[in-house]
This record gives C-alpha cells, sequence and structure tokens, in this order.
C-alpha cells in the first residue's frame, strides 16, 4: 500500500465525505456536546489541522483521518478535562482572537477494513511532523486506551501506567505513542462527559438503563452512571495526556 497522507486544506475534496469513512466508534461517544464546538467546522475553520489518507489501491477514497485542534495554553496546557478541555480553550482562543500556543491531537480513525495494518502508528508520526511544520514545539493527546474498556472498573491512575515487562505500556494505543516519541505524563479524569436521558441511552446502547447506579456499557471505559428516578444517564470518560516533544 503506498500511502499518501495530507492535509484537508490541500485535498478540499475529501471535505464531502470525510465523516462517511466506516468506522468502529460506539455511538455514545460521538454524542458529547463539546464535540459541537469543532466537528461542524473542521472544513471551513480546521481544514490545516486535519489530515486525511489515501492509497493508491483507491486514489480519493479516504482509508483515514486525523484531527488536531490549536488551543490556549493554561498551567501545564494538559487541563483535567482533556478532549472536552482542549476544544473549549481552541474555541474560546478564536472568538477572543488569541494566538494558539499549543496543538492537540484530538483522534486518529483508520477505516474499519484496514484497521490492525499499522495505519495509526503512521498518522501519529505525520501529525507530529505536520505539527512541527506549523510551528508546534510539542504535540499533546488526550489518549483514549483502546483495551480500556476491558476493565471498566479499574481506576484509570493504574491502568495508564502499567507496563509490559520490556518496559513499554500495556495498553497498545498508548504503546503506539510511546513508540512514537511521547511521555506519558498523567490522567484526565473527566476528558469526555456525555449526558443524555435514560431514553437516548436506551438507543445508544441498545441496554434497558432501568435500574439506578453503574452500568457497564460496551466500549465505555468506564460505567456510565444512571439516576432512574431524575430520568438520565451520565459517562465520564478519563483519558490519559501524553506529549510529543518535536525538538
Amino acid at each position: 500500500m503506498a500511502l499518501r497522507i495530507t492535509t484537508l486544506a490541500e485535498r478540499p475534496e475529501f471535505a464531502a465525505t470525510l465523516w462517511e469513512m466506516e468506522h468502529t466508534w460506539q455511538e455514545f461517544v460521538l454524542r458529547d456536546p463539546i464535540a459541537d464546538l469543532y466537528y461542524p467546522f473542521v472544513t471551513t475553520r480546521h481544514k490545516n489541522h486535519v489530515l486525511v489518507a489515501d492509497d493508491d489501491a483507491e486514489p480519493g477514497r479516504a482509508v483515514a483521518r486525523a484531527c488536531m485542534v490549536p488551543y490556549v495554553a493554561g498551567g501545564d496546557g494538559l487541563p483535567d478535562d482533556g478532549w472536552d478541555g482542549v476544544i473549549r480553550a481552541g474555541w474560546l482562543a478564536r472568538e477572543r482572537g488569541q494566538e494558539p500556543d499549543a496543538v492537540s491531537a484530538l483522534e486518529i480513525t483508520v477505516r474499519r477494513d484496514l484497521q490492525g495494518n499499522g495505519l495509526s502508528g503512521l498518522l501519529v508520526a505525520a501529525m507530529r511532523e505536520h505539527a512541527a511544520r506549523l510551528g508546534f514545539r510539542t504535540l499533546v493527546a488526550p489518549v483514549r486506551p483502546n483495551l480500556k474498556h476491558l476493565e471498566p472498573h479499574t481506576p484509570m491512575a493504574e491502568y495508564a501506567f502499567r507496563k509490559r515487562p520490556d518496559g513499554l505500556p500495556h495498553d497498545p494505543w498508548l504503546r503506539v505513542h510511546v513508540r512514537a516519541g511521547a511521555e506519558i505524563v498523567k490522567v484526565a479524569p473527566r476528558s469526555m462527559v456525555v449526558p443524555g436521558t435514560l431514553a437516548e441511552w436506551r438507543a445508544w446502547t441498545g441496554l434497558p438503563f432501568d435500574r439506578p447506579g453503574p452500568v457497564e456499557v460496551p466500549g465505555a471505559l468506564t460505567p456510565v452512571h444512571c439516576d432512574v428516578d431524575h430520568d438520565h444517564a451520565v459517562y465520564v470518560e478519563p483519558n490519559v495526556w501524553v506529549t510529543h516533544p518535536l525538538t
């Protein structure tokens, strides 16, 4: 496979089909309301912060995408609200006319039929290179460890720093980042917050949501809190902050 990775600004023809790529994201993950401050504006405001990849087998058909957001860092630049936090900070910086001094990865999505072929690692490397070209000295990422859903009751602070005998992270997605040169820094305890009525959660998951307390949802990194009396459920997802030095 000869892979070509460019920005959406360089390949605007991908804009119309960017979200049509078959993926494996769970429906509830796509319901984070903070996402509305970024994704509707990708093809206009953020087209130079989105990478698209196609190959010689099907030129013009996306095989992967990678999204980043520039923002104004506060404190150490790694907010406790992680993914939500950098999207909000990026939105506020633009509205206030501030010059971003940091950039965060938001997602890498590989087409379902091509997962497991190492494309995600190539996209991480491409994001690092592009962030450096944009003048940033560090690329940060609130990483969603891809096997954490198998241990929803394990604290992220324990899971994130678990290592194999060779010293690399236990989690495969964290390993990809570390092998690319990243450092695992800390946990973002409320990186993504997804609220919904019980009817919405039933539609998103196919689960009954008829008992109060924690509900284990396939694909969720932690249990979803269900409040039957007040007709809502809330998912608070922790992520793991990693930093990629670029110089």
